[in-house]
């Protein structure tokens, strides 16, 4: 029973790490961006960088909205099926 438990938890935070990391590396990617741009001007406003790193990730989840979906359905199926 223990054994089971923990390969569900295991495969629960796989498709959590998998899901959440393609939205979360673009505000890594936009953050750095935009850093860089502000070092180089020497502004230093934080709504500056919050701005751009929303609308990125916001965009990053509409587009990835069905691969996502997808993924977390079929891990759900994965565990009604495994349900006695």
């Amino acid at each position: 029973m223990t054994d089971v438990l923990i390969e569900t938890l295991r495969s629960a935070l796989t498709v959590v790490l998998v899901v959440a990391s393609p939205v979360l590396l673009i505000g890594l990617v936009v953050s750095l961006v935009i850093s860089l741009m502000q070092a180089m001007t020497q502004v230093q406003e934080q709504t500056i960088s919050l701005i751009p790193r929303m609308l990125a990730m916001l965009v990053a989840i509409l587009m990835l909205m069905s691969w996502m979906f997808g993924q977390i359905t079929d891990f759900a199926t994965e565990m009604f099926r495994m349900t006695p």
